[in-house]
């Protein structure tokens, strides 16, 4: 007496496993527990090989099961066989799970590199105003006190140059006179950057 052939058996297998998902289709849990002891393990290791990662993989293994308890009415049996449609299943979700692993890694590394640039930047804006300021004390020295005076009072205090002549008691046309001098020694000191 011969043996089934392991092609018969697969299709006698397959036959079931059909009739199994009809029957998980209705409600039948005895049937879903059929259904998953024979396609379980399959399934986790389609996801091991896909993601690499056993916690993952199990996690994706348990989605694709749930799937298949709910969406065992779409099975169409024309289109493949129940192994065929659950793989397939299991290869999506894996694959949609190794996207969103990169894409968030992409992101996190992108911000990263966003915080690392603007940290440097910020640092290197930080000490180009500390140089550029030595620098503008170090000329502001160079004018005489009623020209340092005067640029003092304007620039970093703000106010007019009639505002200046008022507080200093000097007449405006002489504010504007060493405001304009001191603006030139300015100029000079600094390399003409002002």
């Amino acid at each position: 007496m011969r043996g089934i052939s392991p092609l018969r058996a697969r299709s006698a297998g397959e036959a079931d496993l059909a009739e199994l998902v009809g029957r998980v289709a209705s409600g039948d849990e005895e049937a879903f527990e059929q259904v998953f002891e024979a396609l379980a393990g399959p399934v986790l290791g389609m996801a091991r090989r896909v993601l690499r990662d056993p916690g993952q993989a199990e996690d994706v293994a348990q989605e694709v099961m749930l799937e298949v308890w709910r969406t065992a009415a779409r099975f169409q049996p024309e289109r493949g066989t129940v192994a065929m449609w659950v793989m397939t299943m299991a290869h999506h979700r894996a694959v949609d799970r190794v996207r969103a692993e990169q894409s968030a890694a992409e992101r996190e590394h992108l911000a990263a590199s966003r915080d690392r640039n603007a940290a440097f930047d910020d640092v290197a804006e930080t000490v180009e105003t500390q140089l550029e300021w030595h620098q503008v004390r170090r000329c502001l020295r160079t004018l005489s006190e009623v020209q340092r005076q005067s640029v003092t009072l304007a620039y970093y205090r703000g106010l007019t140059c009639q505002e200046v002549a008022r507080l200093l008691g000097t007449p405006l046309g002489t504010v504007k006179a060493r405001m304009r001098d001191a603006l030139i020694r300015l100029r000079e000191c600094l390399g003409g950057s002002v």
